[in-house]
């Protein structure tokens, strides 16, 4: 397994994201459609995932287990992907666009992830 700079990188922007859901939770709450219950759980649940599974990747020995991990979180969190591009409210007033972008903008992040499994 080669342990360069994208990896750490990619260790880094999880970390960030996850540490992201405990500074500004409203802005997640927002995105989470409304047929999920406890939006308040989900957001510390993907919060707090995003942050271990970005440091087990930096464990060379744990690392193959975190991408794996952060390939079924992308998958989990795919819906609230959808709903901002479908809900205006939860798209932030972005261009359809963008919020269009985003659903393959996780394909690309699921493959990079992958290439550490």
């Amino acid at each position: 397994m080669d342990f360069s700079w994208h990896l750490y990188l990619m260790a880094l922007l999880y970390i960030a994201a996850g540490i992201n859901h405990f500074r500004c939770p409203r802005m997640y709450l927002k995105i989470i459609p409304p047929y999920f219950s406890n939006p308040g759980l989900l957001n510390t649940l993907s919060g707090a995932a995003e942050i271990i599974l970005g440091i087990l990747l930096m464990l060379p020995s744990f690392s193959h287990f975190a991408a794996w991990g952060i390939i079924a979180l992308l998958v989990a969190v795919f819906p609230a992907n959808l709903f901002m591009y479908q809900n205006k409210k939860a798209g932030f007033g972005l261009p359809k666009w963008i919020l269009l972008l985003r659903m393959p903008l996780q394909l690309l992040l699921i493959l990079w992830a992958y290439q550490y499994t």
